[in-house]
C-alpha cells in the first residue's frame, strides 16, 4: 500500500484530494494520509473555488493528518510519495526538498517558472533515483488520448492542420492571488495556455519556431490572451489560443480541430466527433474517468511497480515550458517568430 501526501490544499489540490477517495473507495492500493497547507482555513474544510468541476466540494479532513509546514510533514510521515499542488513558484523548492528526503514526486503543472528550475528539479530526480512527474492531465484525458491515437496511428492520413483553445473565468480565487501574479504564475501563458503547448509537442514533437501574439489586460499578470503560430518542417498550419478574461458566466471551455488528409476530429462541449471526408460523421465514446484520475493511477502504478515514467516525462514538461518562455519573448517583440533552442 502507498502512503501518499498532498502538499497544497488549493484547487487542484482539492481535486486531487477527491481522486485519491476514489481510487481508495475502488479498492486501488493507495492511501492518502497527509495533507499539508499554509491556509489554516483550507485543512478545517474550506472549498476553494476555480473553473473546472474538480475541487469545489467541502470535504472531512478528521481522517488525515494534517499540517501547515511542509518540513515538519516531511519529517514526521513515513511516505511513499508526495503530490505537490502549491503555486508554481513553489514547485521547484517543494520538488527539490521531497526528492532530497528520498521521496517520488507527483507535482502540478507547470513544472516551474523557468527552463533552469525545471532543470534542477530533474537533477535531483536523478542524484536521489526517484521518479518525477508532471501533472501534465491533457496526455492522460480520454478526449486528447484518442486525438493521439489519431495522430500516431495516421488513421485519417497525415495531419494538415490543427486549433487549439483554452479559455475561461479569470482566476481571481487563488491565495493572496499569486495567480495574477507573473512572478508567482506566469500568466495565462505559463499557467493555462501551457496546457495546449504540451499537447502539440506530445503530437507532433518540438517545433521550429514560434510566433505570439499577447494581450495584458490586468497590470500584475503578464499575458492574459495569446495566440501562437507554430512552424514546423512539414509546414502543417498550427495554431493554439488561450484566454482567461472570458468572464460574465462564460465558464471554461476547451477545444481542438484537427484536419487529416482524409476527414478531421472535432473536440467540443465534452464531445469528440470525427468527420471523415469519404463518410459519415460519428462521436467516440470516450473513457468515463478523466486526466486527473488516470495520471494519478498511472504516476502510483509507476511507483508500486518501479516503471519508468513514459507519457509524460520530466524532460518532455521542461520542454513545454521552454516553448512558453520563448513564446513570451515572441509576445514582447510584437509576434517576432522566435527559435525554439
Amino acid at each position: 500500500m502507498l502512503k501518499v501526501g498532498i502538499i497544497g490544499l488549493g484547487f487542484m489540490g482539492g481535486g486531487h484530494l477527491a481522486k485519491y477517495q476514489q481510487l481508495e473507495k475502488e479498492g486501488f492500493p493507495v492511501e492518502l494520509v497527509a495533507i499539508c497547507d499554509v491556509d489554516e482555513s483550507k485543512l478545517k474544510g474550506k472549498a476553494v473555488e476555480g473553473n473546472l468541476e474538480v475541487g469545489k466540494s467541502k470535504y472531512d479532513l478528521s481522517k488525515y493528518r494534517l499540517y501547515t509546514n511542509m518540513d515538519e510533514m516531511l519529517e514526521k510521515e513515513e511516505l511513499d510519495y508526495v503530490d505537490i499542488a502549491l503555486p508554481t513558484y513553489l514547485h521547484a523548492e517543494a520538488t527539490i526538498k521531497a526528492l532530497n528526503k528520498g521521496l517520488h514526486v507527483l507535482c502540478e503543472k507547470p513544472m516551474a517558472l523557468n527552463v533552469q528550475e525545471c532543470q534542477s528539479m530533474i537533477d535531483a530526480a536523478k542524484k536521489n533515483n526517484k521518479k518525477l512527474m508532471i501533472g501534465q492531465c491533457l496526455r492522460f484525458e480520454p478526449a486528447y488520448v484518442v486525438l493521439k491515437d489519431y495522430v500516431d496511428n495516421k488513421k485519417l492520413g497525415e495531419v494538415t492542420c490543427a486549433y487549439f483553445f483554452r479559455g475561461g473565468t479569470t482566476p481571481i480565487w487563488s491565495f493572496e492571488n499569486w495567480l495574477l501574479k507573473k512572478e508567482k504564475s506566469g500568466g495565462a501563458m505559463l499557467d493555462q495556455h501551457i496546457h495546449d503547448v504540451d499537447t502539440i509537442s506530445w503530437l507532433f514533437g518540438k517545433p521550429e519556431k514560434v510566433s505570439s501574439l499577447g494581450k495584458v489586460v490586468a497590470k500584475e499578470s503578464g499575458y492574459d490572451a495569446v495566440s501562437t503560430n507554430y512552424l514546423f518542417k512539414d509546414d502543417k498550419v498550427v495554431n493554439a489560443q488561450d484566454d482567461w478574461t472570458l468572464n460574465g458566466g462564460y465558464g471554461f471551455r476547451q477545444i481542438y480541430r484537427v484536419n487529416f488528409e482524409k476527414g478531421n476530429l472535432i473536440f467540443e462541449n465534452g464531445k469528440v466527433t470525427v468527420h471523415e471526408n469519404q463518410g459519415e460523421k460519428f462521436d467516440i465514446e470516450l473513457d468515463k474517468e478523466d486526466g486527473y484520475y488516470r495520471e494519478i493511477k498511472y504516476f502510483a502504478t509507476c511507483v508500486m511497480e518501479d516503471r519508468e515514467i513514459e507519457i509524460a516525462t520530466p524532460e518532455t514538461s521542461k520542454l513545454s515550458v521552454a516553448i512558453v518562455r520563448v513564446e513570451i519573448d515572441s509576445a514582447d517583440n510584437r509576434g517576432e517568430f522566435k527559435e525554439i533552442f
